[in-house]
């Protein structure tokens, strides 16, 4: 079968660098058409650079990188150097890219390849704030029915939220946008943070990167062990949960996940909980099932596919 074609949408973020790379070590499996930098964990200068710099480490200068939406639709930016560093991708020490960007904007990119792409052959893979892809559908609508699927990190339900009581971090960084993907009837494939809280780096997963000792192996381990020092400290936990990665994973090997189609909403209007994901797990409402939402992970399989990959490059 033909790789699957994607976009990988993306705020970097050590998170979403290691997702990035094993998206690009995974060829048989993934076609990575572009990558679309948003702002997020850090602001959109440094999210462009840092993902020019992971198609360079993994010697994919060909994949073209689009600069795109540097604040929020509605609301004003917040990120998150607090957890990735004044970089985004502390722990790494990488040369700055030589690879230029991509002429043209993010959210034009992300139209133009889906408009421009046999119907049901593009996957839209947000690691990020939705902001690119929220604008991207309000301004062409017709992207959702051409649209293969969207495979997101985002949200939380059983674990709450990790930026607010109720809100994870790329949903609350902007909500209105996540409404409207959420209500795009784009089929969806949610990576929550109840199922990355199951898939934790604990030390002996480190130690194989470390163990890998090439140029990527020895900054992948240097961006996840600086990376997971804020989750390990903030909720004493064994490990930091590794989010971004599991939503290319889902794509390389989807049994490696199990969850349930429910129905999804994101508040916009409440400042108490903007940017709660509320999801009807129990069908205690009418709502159509909109997404699919992943709660549970071979954490074994999944870091061993990390490895197996990471290894490649």
């Amino acid at each position: 079968m033909a790789p699957r074609k994607i976009i990988i949408d993306t705020d970097p973020g050590q998170d979403d660098a290691v997702a990035i790379l094993l998206a690009l070590a995974s060829p048989e499996d993934l076609d990575v058409v572009a990558i679309t930098a948003v702002a997020g964990n850090v602001p959109l200068a440094l999210t462009t650079v840092n993902s020019l710099k992971m198609v360079e480490l993994a010697g994919r200068p060909d994949v073209p990188v689009y600069s795109g939406s540097v604040k929020p639709m509605v609301r004003e930016l917040i990120t998150a150097e607090y957890v990735h560093g004044a970089t985004g991708i502390d722990g790494a020490d990488l040369p700055d890219p030589t690879t230029p960007l991509a002429e043209g904007h993010a959210v034009d990119a992300i139209i133009d390849i889906v408009m421009g792409a046999e119907p049901g052959t593009i996957t839209l893979c947000p690691l990020g704030p939705l902001t690119n892809v929220g604008m991207a559908l309000a301004r062409q609508p017709q992207i959702a029915e051409r649209l293969a699927e969207i495979v997101l990190m985002g949200g939380g339900f059983f674990e709450g939220g990790n930026t607010t009581a109720t809100a994870e971090f790329n949903i609350y960084v902007d909500p209105h946008a996540a409404d409207i993907v959420f209500r795009s009837g784009v089929p969806i494939t949610v990576m929550s943070l109840d199922v990355t809280h199951r898939a934790l780096m604990e030390p002996r997963h480190l130690e194989r990167f470390a163990a890998i000792d090439t140029p990527v192996g020895r900054a992948v381990h240097g961006m996840l062990e600086f990376y997971e020092r804020y989750d390990v400290e903030k909720y004493g936990m064994v490990g930091g949960p590794l989010h971004d990665p599991c939503v290319i994973a889902h794509l390389i090997r989807p049994d490696l996940f199990s969850g349930r189609h429910v129905p999804v909403a994101v508040e916009t209007s409440s400042e108490l909980t903007m940017g709660m994901t509320v999801v009807d797990w129990w069908g205690m409402t009418t709502a159509q099932p909109n997404a699919t939402w992943m709660r549970q992970v071979d954490a074994d399989g999944f870091y061993d596919l990390l490895v197996e990959r990471i290894a490649r490059l």
